[in-house]
């Protein structure tokens, strides 16, 4: 492993305010691009890739509503069309508008990815020699996931869980208790010291979502 800290760099879109992370753990190292979400993120996670001189290794999807797919087109078309890592629950959203939801307040919007690769959960994916597993956080989104590396102590959990809040389940496709389940089981048995990184708003903590945050405590 490159070193013992993630670098982490983060875009927003100034709509939605989605995290998009670029990660690595050493300069003109391998990393990766979680959540490439809509302008200027591409733009703005390009810069970085090249002033870093990172090799980009793939782009992760925690899940795929439009303000975190928003990027991926433009940034294959920048640095090459490396792979894109999703769950097969959501694979259709990728090409189909009403699955990801932006057919509900618009023209739509798809993305050119044609091959992705699964995110299996209970799986594992590699960056640079730290490993993560994959976990189910699917309720928000038929398919979320959450990247976890116990060495590191950090969980990317997409919009399945927030700083004192947890993701909508009013989606056609949600699942308000299954989203609960998960959350229950694959991320509240987390460390209370696990960073937790959001598709939205601030970093938090197991710890502190497990004490404080009303949905953990009560339910939806």
């Amino acid at each position: 492993m490159g070193d013992d800290t993630l670098h982490i760099h983060i875009t927003n879109d100034p709509t939605y305010m989605e995290n998009g992370y670029t990660v690595y753990l050493r300069q003109g190292g391998p990393c990766w691009i979680i959540d490439p979400g809509l302008p200027p993120q591409a733009k703005q996670i390009i810069r970085h890739v090249r002033q870093h001189e990172l090799a980009p290794a793939v782009i992760v999807l925690t899940h795929a509503h439009p303000d975190h797919i928003g990027g991926i087109d433009e940034v294959r078309d920048a640095i090459g069309s490396i792979p894109v890592y999703l769950a097969k629950e959501e694979w259709a959203a990728l090409t189909d508008p009403m699955e990801n939801l932006s057919g509900l307040i618009g023209p739509g919007l798809v993305t050119r990815v044609h091959d992705p690769v699964d995110l299996p959960s209970g799986g594992e994916i590699e960056l640079d020699g730290s490993r993560w597993r994959i976990l189910d956080t699917s309720g928000h989104s038929p398919g979320g996931r959450t990247l976890y590396c116990a060495e590191l102590k950090i969980a990317f959990v997409g919009d399945a869980l927030f700083a004192g809040s947890v993701g909508r389940v009013d989606f056609h496709n949600s699942n308000g208790p299954n989203l609960m389940r998960n959350l229950r089981d694959n991320l509240m048995t987390l460390p209370d010291d696990t960073r937790v990184l959001s598709g939205h708003g601030p970093e938090t903590t197991i710890g502190r979502e497990r004490r404080t945050n009303p949905f953990v405590l009560h339910g939806i």
